[in-house]
């Protein structure tokens, strides 16, 4: 006769793969979101501040502006366990869930937690339009 799995196994295992399931895998989240389509319009050049950025949490972008003139977008979900990203501030792009910071420039990490940068999205720039590429 053989004996099944216990109790403490089974609740061992389950907890297991709920702690792996909530945790997250810091995986690419670099395709747009279903409801987001090319050539949409995300803002005018002017909305996005030198130095800075703005996050459009619908489309699931942030736009930033590194130098004058010079356009860069990445996913809004950071690396580390996928919280949205919360502001943009002092050249970085700020997740308030641990403390994780992005460079505007090329979505670097530049303060852990995170270890991966975060993913470029595709935009085109026509004359004061960005646009989802």
């Amino acid at each position: 006769m053989t004996q099944g799995p216990t109790r403490r196994t089974v609740l061992l295992a389950t907890g297991a793969a709920a702690l792996v399931a909530g945790c997250g895998g810091g995986g690419d989240d670099s395709g747009p979101p279903p409801s987001v389509s090319p050539g949409q319009e995300l803002a005018k050049t002017s909305d996005i501040p030198v130095g800075g950025g703005t996050i459009f949490k619908d489309e699931g972008v942030v736009v930033t502006q590194p130098a004058q003139g010079e356009f860069k977008a990445f996913t809004n979900i950071c690396t580390h366990q996928r919280c949205p990203v919360a502001s943009v501030s002092d050249g970085t792009i700020n997740c308030s869930c641990h403390g994780s910071k992005f460079a505007i420039a090329d979505g670097a990490v530049t303060n852990p937690p995170a270890t991966k940068p975060l993913p470029e999205k595709k935009i085109t720039v026509e004359g004061d339009s960005i646009r989802l590429a």
